[in-house]
């Protein structure tokens, strides 16, 4: 099974649905069921094939596996792909998601079916391309390649106010990553090469890994995205179609932490340890102030957009501390946060495609009449508060323990963000669930379909499953987390004991 490029099969198969849709010419009923059976097999097909990733992958080897190496552009830029512990639950994450992105848009979507498709197609690609990628240039074109398709959902399928929305997050983005662009450049003449694994073990100098890790900070931090460059997500998710909102909170915001895991710790780490007072700072301000306006909000989106900051908050925190648990609990948090989040959106999705609002005032007492609703969104609230027993509990608690090894004022702040999350989530839990139904334009409103039963029962399951018995995940990435925290720390060691030595 290893000997075939499997890692490519994965990244293109995408495409190739993506181009049979292309050849199904014609904008007839006929023509848009087949797009949608067209994107569907293909994302359940390339779901199936990554699984293989996991079945053969050594979760006791460190290093990156599945390793595919071929010539590609002059001056030592090659095509070079593999995945790692940290890497392949991510890979797995978005090939896992995609179907249930193309369901959920199965009925809300009716026009441009053909290009909806294709424009997640390509989304799928670029994205597993981003996380599979061990060449900075091959990696900066999958990251910057993600913008075009997302961009495009948000701005043909969103919402009224979706050209100012999508406009607004391919700025932001774009201006972060050109940035990341110049520290590619200087890597490479500093190097001679843009081989993520040969940089992982090339000593930078003190100066450019100060200037490189703004760089790359400057792109993932808006990425993710970190207080206070978080402006343009929460009108992102409010304009772009539930699976859109659904891709953008669990596999776009992730690339940010990803690459603060692929190469701000290990590529720049005396960089990275005199600037985590200011990761641990920025990560408290956005657990508690993102917390806070969350509980403001009118819009169910909103306020779960606004949730999804302060939970990226608890992921850069344990990731700064540079802990193993802090690490593998960003890395669990992360994954657990691409499925709740996810689940989230889809439920708001299903009430929206009934009533058309997403005013919280709008709803009320709709566990009278979709009482199977109201179960499977009390379990995504739970999770996204924390509640022991479910997947949320588990990254919150790790990135918390880590954390209190290095900054105990950062963690405690952070506790309060628990807090606050269960706030804002039960006080819209019981806004929309619970009280009379006296609205008279909810008195037809219908409970879950077989079609959407299908979509969330499955990650009521993951989310269950992952609370009680997280070790799929964690058992996966700590191999490389060990060996990430370990060489983190030998280089900030010897930089202090050559610092003692010249005293």
């Amino acid at each position: 099974m290893t000997t075939w490029p499997i890692l490519s099969v994965v990244t293109f198969l995408p495409v190739l649905g993506a181009l049979v849709i292309y050849l199904n010419r014609g904008d007839d009923e006929a023509a848009r069921r087949n797009s949608r059976w067209i994107a569907l097999w293909t994302t359940l097909v390339t779901f199936a094939v990554s699984l293989i990733l996991v079945w053969r992958f050594d979760a006791t080897n460190p290093d990156f596996q599945f390793v595919e190496k071929a010539n590609w552009l002059a001056s030592g830029i090659n095509y070079h792909m593999g995945v790692d512990g940290i890497s392949l639950p991510f890979v797995i994450l978005t090939t896992a998601l995609m179907p249930f992105c193309i369901v959920a848009s199965w009925k809300s979507v009716t026009v441009r079916v053909r290009e909806y498709m294709m424009a997640f197609l390509l989304l799928e690609t670029l994205m597993v391309g981003t996380f599979s990628a061990l060449d900075l240039v091959l990696f900066y074109l999958f990251f910057e390649g993600g913008l075009i398709p997302m961009f495009l959902i948000i701005g043909v399928w969103g919402g009224p106010r979706r050209v100012y929305a999508s406009f607004k997050f391919f700025l932001y983005t774009l201006l972060g990553s050109v940035l990341m662009l110049l520290a590619i450049m200087a890597l490479y003449w500093n190097a001679g090469t843009t081989d993520i694994p040969t940089l992982m073990r090339t000593a930078v100098p003190r100066s450019l890994q100060t200037w490189a890790w703004l760089a790359f900070f400057a792109s993932f931090a808006v990425k993710m995205p970190m207080w206070p460059v978080h402006t343009w997500l929460p009108d992102a998710h409010v304009e772009a179609p539930t699976a859109g909102s659904v891709i953008l909170a669990a596999i776009l915001l992730k690339m940010g932490g990803y690459g603060f895991l692929r190469f701000s710790l290990p590529m720049f780490p005396l960089a990275s340890h005199d600037f985590a007072p200011l990761i641990f700072s920025l990560s408290a301000i956005a657990i508690v102030y993102t917390s806070l306006v969350a509980l403001m909000q009118e819009d169910i989106k909103k306020l779960i957009a606004y949730s999804s900051v302060a939970h990226m908050g608890f992921v850069t925190m344990g990731i700064f501390a540079a802990t193993t648990q802090g690490v593998a609990g960003g890395i669990f948090q992360m994954v657990s946060h691409g499925i709740v989040s996810g689940a989230l959106f889809l439920c708001v999705g299903i009430v929206y495609d009934r009533m058309h609002t997403r005013e919280i005032a709008a709803y009320g007492g709709l566990v009278n009449r979709m009482p199977l609703y109201a179960l499977v969104f009390m379990v995504f609230t739970m999770a996204n508060v924390g509640l022991p027993g479910t997947s949320g509990f588990v990254g919150e608690f790790m990135t918390l323990l880590g954390t209190f090894k290095v900054s105990i004022p950062t963690a405690t702040i952070a506790t309060l963000g628990v807090i606050l999350s269960a706030c804002y989530a039960l006080w819209l839990y019981r806004k929309v669930v619970f009280g009379a139904m006296y609205k008279p334009a909810l008195a037809g409103i219908k409970d879950l379909t077989f079609r959407e039963s299908l979509l969330l029962f499955p990650l009521v399951f993951l989310t269950i499953l992952f609370g009680i018995y997280p070790n799929p995940v964690l058992d996966m990435s700590a191999a490389s987390v060990q060996q990430l925290v370990n060489n983190y720390n030998a280089a900030v060691t010897a930089v202090k004991a050559a610092a003692l030595v010249v005293q």
